[in-house]
């Protein structure tokens, strides 16, 4: 993987000496950008503290363009939750070890699992890529109920029971059509870290709707990215939607061929590097 790029200021308004985000940009089998972003950060743990080791999660956009302006399924995570209490997010959560386990209708693009595998923390494989989509998919069906798959086309268990609801409706996870789409690991000092895979699907996508299995979200609705805006948004969903709206407005969506951004510290900065397909793993 190759390093480089220069540090820069955050813009943006003045919102408190730690709600600046000091980003240095990398280009990662692919061009450099630069983009300015804040973000809170929380007070420095105590020095003999031990930073929180991020734990794999997965979260899914569902882009919904069937009307013309472009629209994405959002919640609010309940006030009672230690990680982003209240605010508005995609749906997702941590990775399962039954995620490694399912199998699936079809497959991710050949480029994301590849890309997925680029700095990935401990032993990377396309198992553990695939995983990640798997608990995007399983999340949004535990979440609100809808079920990005294809027909059974005979009855499989599973011990998992998310999956065991999953798999009763009928269905395989489906992920030929979800992109990998960004990645962020939470910064230092937070109760809750994550090293965060953002995927992306086509509304389209979804095959059947049911009740969700759990509360986690509530007021799950539909919104246009300006709607989003005015959300209580956590600051990088905020960006991954800035990213989105990018997208959509060059019509590259839906292709495996762009960089991914990733945002994450390293020595002692924020930094949006950009993942390639053509680099090598590290």
């Amino acid at each position: 993987m190759r390093r480089g790029g220069a540090a820069l200021d955050a813009g943006g308004g003045a919102v408190g000496p730690w709600w600046q985000w000091e980003l240095e940009n990398t280009a990662i089998g692919g061009k450099t950008e630069v983009m300015s972003v804040e973000e809170p950060r929380a007070p420095k743990a105590p020095a003999k503290a031990r930073a929180l080791r991020p734990r794999d999660a997965a979260t899914l956009i569902i882009v919904d363009q069937s009307s013309g302006e472009p629209r994405v399924l959002l919640g609010r995570r309940r006030h009672d939750m230690a990680f982003m209490p209240g605010r508005y997010v995609f749906p997702g959560g941590r990775v399962d070890p039954a995620d490694r386990q399912i199998p699936v209708a079809d497959d991710l693009a050949s480029g994301d699992l590849k890309k997925l595998m680029v700095a990935m923390k401990g032993t990377a494989s396309e198992a553990r890529a695939r995983s990640l989509a798997l608990a995007a998919v399983r999340e949004t069906f535990e979440e609100a109920g809808l079920i990005i798959g294809a027909p059974l086309a005979a009855p499989i268990a599973s011990k998992a029971e998310g999956w065991q609801a999953f798999l009763a409706h009928g269905f395989l996870p489906s992920l030929s059509r979800l992109r990998f789409f960004a990645r962020a690991i939470t910064p230092p000092g937070r109760p809750r870290r994550f090293d965060s895979r953002f995927f992306c699907v086509p509304a389209e996508a979804i095959v059947h709707k049911v009740a969700a299995v759990n509360d986690e979200l509530s007021d799950l609705e539909w919104h246009s990215i300006a709607q989003a805006r005015s959300l209580e948004l956590p600051n990088i969903t905020r960006v991954v939607l800035e990213d989105l709206g990018e997208r959509i407005a060059a019509g590259s969506l839906h292709s495996a061929d762009m960089p991914v951004p990733f945002y994450h510290r390293r020595n002692g900065s924020f930094r949006r590097d950009l993942i390639g397909g053509d680099v090598e793993l590290d």
